[in-house]
């Protein structure tokens, strides 16, 4: 079974960073018109969008598969997981919301991840490694 997960998208991270980015690259045009700066804005704001699009979490067999745009891979054998919980950490992550959830794994391993679809997700890999506790939070 190959099943692919995008990452949820929050508002919580793409308005303060089209806040950041969009004003840093308005004043460089406008005011600055230094080329440099604007060619970096730019390809800064190209890198954290293709971020946002090509983050995608696959699970393949009793794989997981992390990606996250250029730098991040990571692999987890899903039979290694201890735990799913749901958090919502600003620590860097391979998340493209603060709607996340924490997969611990292997001795003293953890990733934070941000599935479209958690429930489903969280579902699947439940299904290949029944041992998995997943913590909600009480809403």
């Amino acid at each position: 079974m190959i099943k692919r997960y995008k990452s949820k998208i929050g508002l919580e991270l793409v308005i303060p960073l089209t806040l950041i980015f969009g004003t840093t690259l308005f004043l460089q045009l406008i005011v600055e018109q230094n080329l440099l700066a604007i060619a970096i804005v730019v390809l800064i704001i190209i890198l954290i969008v293709h971020m946002f699009v090509t983050t995608h979490y696959t699970i393949n067999g009793d794989i997981l598969e992390i990606k996250c745009g250029f730098t991040f891979k990571e692999t987890v054998d899903i039979k290694t997981i201890k735990s799913i919980s749901e958090t919502n950490t600003i620590l860097s992550a391979p998340a493209t919301s603060i709607d996340r959830i924490e997969i611990q794994y292997g001795k003293f391993d953890s990733v934070v991840i941000s599935p479209k679809q958690k429930l489903e997700f969280i579902n699947d890999i439940v299904a290949i490694n029944p041992a998995v506790v997943v913590h909600f939070k009480i809403k």
